[in-house]
């Protein structure tokens, strides 16, 4: 293959700045002045290269754009990628083209060009940095990176935008002081040592876009600390958090992702989000612990919703520590397991010495189940031949409650008629001869935890819609 046309830029400015570059896929029989033409309305065109074989000189339908700023390649890629130079001709693919020194021929993916990373007062909030950076366009989400010990800002941020252009043009058009850089995505691969990355580079200008800068690169004034920050805090791959991100290739009604991810118990928030000029879905969800998290990406992550449209779901930096949600999550995962376990052994060993009739209330001599809800006093069950007025539709996680256990819980609200588990499945049912007592319960009960497991209590078919239905077997 050849260059085209020739280069009137040297090879030492080809990536400059960094991602002004655009690679082309289009017809063979496309011309030079027809793609100028076409990208001129973007920005300052600095060069156009058509690949020719090298023997025919035909063109080889590849061909690269040089944009003399990063924003302008960017917004080129975004409003041109999937259309068609002139009528009756197959749409082009335009991508951001590889660094020519990181000898690698994969194009750069849109995510690898949305989040920056800044240096912030330490006195900065999250609202106070998406403030700052909301002028250059819609953000995703944008953190701020703490302490491990003691929660403190360390001055450093993180902020994604929707658009590979806008987070170019913030970078381009911010303040120096907060030395705006495309952040390295957490799930790529390095292409070079440790040694040589944290080596390369001793000035913020030599420092190559799309690596998050090591703390001794950048002397930041009135934060000492700076000249300390670790790799590993830098640089984590796929960390935990309480945020996920969710993509997809179709858009998102948000009742209905809202109900998908809220059969993970803890769902905080379910925030939609539509781009204009795209059909795709994203959304962002949070919940209040990283364990639900991990469970919602581990169960989501290219489920197809609806089929044949699979979700993409990630891990969201929050501004907190992963290392330390993993830490806690351990611990509360073996004391839930530890408390089910010893209520469970107290119960089932109450059961050889006390029967209770249907009608009595549950034994005095049970122990108070250990939750974080606020239960009433234990009250009679109602005869089993009693009309079913409410069923309740429970869930649970990690592992199903004792049935004893069950009935201890929910007979406090009145008129319970009875509980019991779907074998083989985390979840069970609770018949109820009244709808206020059965209301009541979900009020109570749906999200939290007993004896370590959390419960999500929802409303179950009614009995009329029951009894029309053919008895389901598992």
């Amino acid at each position: 293959m050849e260059e085209g046309g020739g280069f009137r830029l040297s090879a030492e400015c080809l990536d400059e700045p960094p991602n002004s570059r655009v690679f082309l896929v289009l017809g063979k029989d496309t011309g030079e002045a027809l793609i100028r033409e076409r990208f001129a309305p973007f920005g300052e065109i600095q060069d156009i290269w058509l690949v020719r074989d090298k023997r025919t000189h035909e063109s080889r339908g590849i061909a690269f754009v040089k944009f003399a700023r990063s924003s302008q390649a960017c917004r080129a890629m975004e409003e041109m990628h999937g259309r068609s130079l002139a009528p009756d001709t197959k749409p082009i693919k335009v991508f951001i083209a590889q660094s020519r020194a990181s000898g690698s021929h994969r194009d750069v993916e849109d995510e690898e060009l949305t989040r920056i990373f800044v240096m912030i007062p330490k006195s900065y909030t999250e609202e106070d940095l998406r403030n700052k950076f909301k002028v250059y366009g819609d953000i995703e989400y944008c953190s701020i990176i703490k302490k491990k010990t003691t929660g403190e800002s360390k001055g450093l941020g993180y902020v994604r935008y929707l658009k590979p252009s806008q987070a170019a043009l913030a970078i381009e058009e911010c303040d120096r002081s907060y030395r705006a850089i495309l952040a390295e995505p957490k799930n790529k691969p390095s292409e070079s040592s440790e040694r040589e990355y944290y080596s390369s580079s001793s000035s913020m200008r030599q420092e190559p876009m799309g690596h998050e800068p090591r703390g001794s690169v950048f002397p930041f004034e009135g934060q000492p600390e700076f000249g300390s920050f670790e790799k590993s805090q830098t640089r984590v791959r796929e960390s935990v958090s309480k945020r996920l991100s969710v993509v997809s290739r179709l858009p998102f009604v948000q009742e209905q992702l809202f109900f998908l991810f809220d059969l993970v118990p803890g769902l905080e928030y379910c925030d939609v989000q539509r781009d204009p000029h795209t059909n795709h879905g994203h959304a962002v969800i949070q919940y209040t612990t990283a364990a639900s998290a991990i469970y919602a990406k581990y169960k989501l992550h290219g489920f197809e919703y609806p089929p044949g449209n699979r979700l993409g779901v990630t891990f969201l930096e929050d501004g907190s520590d992963g290392l330390d949600h993993i830490r806690k999550m351990a611990t509360q995962l073996v004391t839930s397991q530890v408390s089910s376990l010893v209520s469970h052994n107290n119960l089932v060993g109450q059961q050889y010495t006390s029967s209770q009739p249907y009608s009595g209330s549950s034994s005095s001599q049970l122990s108070q189940p250990q939750t974080d809800a606020v239960l009433p006093s234990r009250k009679k069950k109602v005869p089993p031949e009693t009309s079913v007025k409410e069923r309740l539709f429970i869930v649970f996680y990690p592992h199903p409650l004792p049935v004893n256990v069950l009935e201890d819980v929910f007979c406090r609200f009145g008129h319970l008629i009875e509980v019991y588990l779907v074998t083989g499945k985390n979840v069970g049912y609770a018949k109820f001869s009244d709808r206020t007592s059965a209301s009541d319960a979900i009020t109570a009960l749906h999200g939290k935890i007993v004896n370590g497991v959390r419960l999500k209590v929802m409303l179950a078919d009614s009995p009329a819609e029951e009894s029309n239905k053919r008895q389901r077997t598992y």
